[in-house]
């Protein structure tokens, strides 16, 4: 089984150091946007040496004032200070020094961003990078409460004359950085109409960058509503971006804006990897800025394509309209939101709004629009038919194992949009339709109030069958499927294969979350001092956890319960727990035990007590001693399992 792990490399430049630059003040022409209040208090204010000076921002706009250092200079450092007549100092939270090499800023890096209040005095800052810039600028923050300034009455650079390298670039909050300048600094305000501009990307580890001309517009559908908007790039060349797999034009940045904790799209592909769905998309976390304006902690992922490393089926071409090459590939998606599509259409019997989504829409032709809008029809009228159980039913055009793991990933991350927005493609030469991949688990993990909590409010149902939402009629096509019995028997051994082989395990996933919410502690700081709704309900929040560590904690706890409730409602036993043999029987006395007695074990290690049905009774780690209470047991007959030194053992225990 293939997985991927995330390594965490903390950059010695990170945000909080502070220290006192050898090099020089350097001066050069004092440039500014043309903003409202220059007069009145000018670029020359935040320049003069007088902290009883300021320059004050434009209200609710990005105002920057900088320097044109006349040739590249390396900045190893910045000094700036609030406005001191009165309490500003939370003014200058967010804002953000940049470097660049034209003077429209087009090209620019992000040096150092203000993590937090200010003293009211001149602070200074190091900076790390090697390279050299002659255009060094400060963007002020916008203050989150609307009709109010920032202020600045003093910034300074400091550094040395040198056109640098890139050895050591700049590093921020210990992830990646996007940093994104659209020409003449235009706001991203429609989900249509793409604008050009240049990105850069630099590694967590402040050793590589890659850059590229860029056309960017919004995306999303709910995604789209909110205040932190989430982003479409579509590089001018080919590239695989940060080490992800794929080498291509086309990528997201998903913003997570209801997710407080910032990952449940990483937990959520991490489960997918384990259960080696057919295409998990590539992701990783990353601190965006537009046009000098930190917007957040952002997941910079693949756009869910046909493309090698992506969605892997077969390439079309508008000469494909005969059978065989007309039977695929195709890439689908089952979407509510179908009907604002170019290419789309609706199945017949349960009405199902699908849209196509290869060939894309420029490039399918009717006979390729016919062919799989029939196909798909096929498959809800086999759904359907009185015979869909037999080899002549749905199976005929269903791959089940994917359908299946895709199920079954999806019920554990708690996903109740499961069969709201629903990929599917089909293969040349293959009738049937393969489920994959997962997409948009932000309001998965015990966050959504419509399923919260999940584990006790749905009973012994599905979410997808019960209170989950789900596009027009494909509820219905999926819980007719589940009346097979046979289907939920391949269900129930698939998860018992992923159970048993540690895939699906309570330790491992819960050290990912942790290693996750590591990774995103400094950036998570910044994300919700720019967005401050850790204490507001959003999107479907149905609680208010009141803090990061608590907003993880909570995802913790879902997962050890989740684990539990589907291994009840799978009725999972490890492999070989009904019928303990001589090489791997344990030796344990007393046996039979009375209840409430210490029972003994031969060696330490992982004890799991399962009842004759498979159900997992009590789960403890024995670390010292080889005594183990049974007071929490019934009377009756268990399975003891013990996982050590000594590999695994099992032994049939009776409670008196």
């Amino acid at each position: 089984m293939k997985r991927i792990y995330f390594l965490v490399l903390v950059c010695l430049s990170g945000y909080a150091q502070a220290a006192e630059p050898d090099d020089e003040n350097l001066t050069g022409t004092m440039l500014s946007r043309d903003v409202c209040n220059e007069t009145t208090h000018p670029v020359e204010d935040a320049f003069d040496g007088n902290l009883d000076t300021y320059f004050q921002s434009c209200a609710g706009q990005s105002n920057w004032i900088g320097l044109d250092l006349g040739a590249k200079h390396i900045i190893t450092g910045v000094a700036y200070a609030p406005r001191i007549d009165s309490d500003y100092r939370a003014r200058l939270a967010l804002g953000v020094f940049e470097g660049a090499n034209t003077p429209d800023f087009g090209d620019a890096l992000p040096l150092f961003i203000i993590p937090a209040s200010t003293e009211r005095e001149l602070t200074t800052r190091a900076i790390t990078c090697t390279r050299g810039f002659r255009y060094v600028r400060f963007v002020l923050p916008i203050v989150p409460e609307s009709g109010k300034s920032s202020y600045i009455s003093e910034l300074k650079f400091y550094g040395h004359a040198g056109a640098g390298d890139d050895t050591q670039l700049p590093c921020i909050a210990n992830i990646p950085v996007v940093s994104i300048h659209t020409t003449n600094a235009q706001d991203i305000v429609e989900k249509e109409t793409y604008i050009k501009g240049i990105v850069s990307v630099i590694a967590a580890d402040g050793k590589s960058i890659y850059s590229d001309s860029l056309d960017i517009r919004g995306r999303g559908n709910n995604s789209w509503t909110h205040p932190k908007k989430p982003y479409r790039m579509k590089l001018y060349n080919k590239a695989s971006l940060l080490g992800l797999p794929a080498k291509e034009k086309n990528w997201t940045l998903i913003n997570n804006y209801g997710d407080k904790t910032l990952m449940h799209n990483l937990i959520g592909f991490e489960i997918s990897r384990r259960m080696e769905l057919p295409y998990t998309p590539a992701a990783t976390p990353v601190n965006v800025f537009l046009n000098g304006d930190y917007k957040g902690c952002y997941q910079l992922s693949d756009q869910v394509e046909v493309a090698d490393k992506r969605v892997e089926t077969d390439k079309m071409k508008e000469t494909d309209i005969t059978l065989p090459n007309l039977s695929g590939g195709y890439l689908l998606e089952i979407d509510v939101y179908a009907n604002g599509e170019p290419v789309w259409f609706e199945s017949v019997g349960n009405k199902i709004p699908v849209t196509i989504k290869y060939p894309k829409d420029d490039e399918i032709v009717q006979a390729q629009w016919d062919y799989i809008e029939s196909h798909f029809n096929r498959f809800v009228t086999a759904v359907n038919a009185a015979n869909y159980k037999t080899a002549d039913g749905f199976r005929k055009y269903l791959d089940t194992p994917s359908f299946l793991r895709r199920f079954l990933a999806m019920e554990f991350a708690g996903d109740t949009d499961s069969f709201w927005s629903t990929y599917m493609y089909k293969k040349r030469n293959d009738d049937r339709f393969y489920f994959s991949p997962m997409w948009d688990l932000d309001l998965s993990f015990e966050n959504d109030s419509r399923t919260y909590p999940i584990n006790t409010k749905s009973g012994n149902q599905w979410i997808s069958a019960s209170n989950g939402s789900a596009a027009n009629g494909m509820r219905e096509l999926v819980n007719r499927m589940l009346t097979d019995a046979a289907l939920n028997l391949e269900m129930a051994h698939i998860y018992a294969h992923y159970r048993d082989n540690g895939a699906i395990e309570e330790e491992s996933l819960l050290q990912f979350v942790d290693s996750m919410a590591t990774l995103l502690e400094q950036s998570q700081k910044l994300n919700f001092t720019r967005w401050p709704i850790m204490n507001q309900k959003i999107h479907e929040n149905p609680k208010i956890h009141g803090s990061y560590a608590a907003e993880v904690a909570n995802v913790k706890n879902y997962i050890a319960g989740r684990i539990d409730w589907i291994d009840n409602k799978l009725k999972y036993a490890p492999t070989g727990i009904q019928s303990p043999t001589t090489k791997n029987s344990l030796a344990i006395y007393p046996n039979p035990v009375a209840r409430g007695q210490q029972l003994h074990l031969p060696h330490p290690g992982l004890v799991e007590i399962y009842s004759l049905q498979g159900i997992l009774v009590t789960r403890q780690e024995v670390l010292e001693g080889t005594a183990l209470s049974t007071a929490r047991l019934a009377v009756g007959c268990y399975i003891v399992r013990l996982s050590g030194n000594m590999g695994v053992k099992r032994a049939l225990l009776i409670v008196q």
